[in-house]
């Protein structure tokens, strides 16, 4: 059986007004319109599979939502089959900026076509709690590291939602580098790509595995956010001029269903995406983590692999709220009254228990039909469909949805003394 439903569990009454609570947010009252950054700000690529199956590196020149229009790095000289970092550097900035500025011949993608902004690698770096009105909203008091696995999938894509679960959004920021990053001079030398991207949490696994007295240790929250499509990423793969100036102005924002539920810019990252990489360079990101039962560094070798993503962490405005006096109250008389006191010190599981089947029972989380929405300024648009386990679409080929289910039994494994 699930470890997310008690198997008994006692009837208290549930709070009225439960279903429809929900975080508030701080929104701009101008509504996002993605666009291309300018030329004379960034260049904007994307990557689309060849008649062959060769990738081919597009520059991107007009962008109106379901269709883009792009050159072909391959007409300017570049290989084809190479990454878009090696395909640009090949035929270099001006030539870029020629290309893009001036008369010429373009072809016309449709944006369900066009493969995942992010590399084909499976391991990245999430953060958590690094904007300031999220870390308030989830009881955060610090910035933190975890490693998320998964590959990425389309900007056009579709979720599973298993029965249990309680599925979160969250819109981020990424970036991914043109090589390996060992030392804060590396990130400094580096060619820096920024994507948008979704990283999806089951917060029913969350809460059953979470340290609640060092969330810092960030122990659950691979185990939570790794899973098949749980990384989909945005159109494109911008390259900035000035990453800093970049970040500082883009803005992010969330639609469930067509209601705007997160707003944000980068600016409001607590740590930029220079202290990011130096927080994980420095003493492994100072966490205690594992995944599927077992102990794993935060980076293998100490180094940020050439592929892998930083995220940025979200901003405020997710669907998870802590546990209520009712959740706890509920969850300590389940502890004392079924003798579960007998066997585990802590009511911590019984609480756990509790929250998530409240919060099933008032299906505030997202379900099978919804439709997730993550926009940017100019990275482009993330459109995902929830569907069931049954549903046939969950085989269609998308890059980086193989990623296989996690065993319950072996992801308790890792958890501390407190939950057990």
């Amino acid at each position: 059986m699930s470890y997310y439903t008690a198997p008994i569990s006692l009837s208290l009454f549930t709070i009225p007004g439960r279903s429809t609570r929900m975080n508030r947010i701080s929104a701009e009252t101008q509504v996002l319109k993605p666009e291309l950054a300018p030329v004379s700000t960034a260049f904007t690529f994307t990557q689309v599979e060849g008649t062959s199956g060769e990738v081919r590196v597009l520059l991107v020149t007009d962008y109106r939502g379901a269709h883009i229009e792009a050159i072909d790095l391959a007409d300017l000289g570049a290989p084809v089959g190479a990454d878009v970092f090696d395909a640009s550097a090949a035929v270099g900035d001006e030539a870029l900026k020629r290309a893009a500025t001036t008369r010429g011949s373009r072809s016309r993608y449709v944006i369900d076509d066009l493969l995942p902004s992010g590399a084909m690698v499976d391991k990245h770096l999430a953060t958590g709690a690094n904007f300031l009105e999220h870390a308030k909203e989830a009881s955060s008091r610090t910035v933190f590291n975890f490693p998320k696995f998964g590959k990425p999938t389309p900007a056009r894509t579709t979720l599973v939602v298993k029965p249990g679960t309680l599925m979160d959004y969250e819109a981020e920021i990424s970036v991914r580098f043109d090589r390996d990053i060992r030392s804060i001079a590396d990130f400094r030398a580096a060619r820096m790509g920024f994507f948008l991207c979704g990283d999806f949490t089951d917060r029913a696994r969350l809460v059953h595995m979470i340290d609640s007295k060092n969330i810092r240790s960030a122990r659950g929250f691979s185990d939570a956010k790794s899973g098949a499509d749980y990384f989909p990423t945005g159109p494109f793969l911008v390259i900035p001029h000035n990453w800093r100036t970049f970040i500082q102005k883009e803005r992010i924002v969330t639609y469930l269903n067509g209601e705007l539920r997160q707003d944000a810019r980068g600016g409001e990252m607590i740590l930029d995406f220079e202290a990011l990489v130096a927080k994980a360079l420095t003493n492994g990101g100072g966490g205690n983590y594992c995944f599927r039962g077992k102990p794993i560094p935060l980076l293998d070798d100490e180094t940020i692999a050439r592929g892998s993503a930083v995220m940025s962490g979200t901003g405020e405005g997710v669907i998870f709220m802590p546990p209520t006096w009712e959740d706890k109250l509920g969850g300590i008389l389940d502890h004392i009254l079924l003798g579960r006191f007998l066997h585990e010190k802590s009511p911590f599981n019984s609480i756990a228990n509790r929250f998530v089947r409240n919060e099933l029972k008032a299906e505030r989380y997202m379900r099978v039909g919804d439709k997730v929405v993550h926009e940017s300024s100019s990275m482009g648009a993330v459109h995902v469909k929830l569907i069931a386990p049954d549903d046939p679409r969950q085989n269609i080929r998308k890059p980086g949805s193989s990623v296989p289910s996690i065993d319950d039994e072996t992801s308790l494994t890792c958890m501390s003394g407190e939950h057990r």
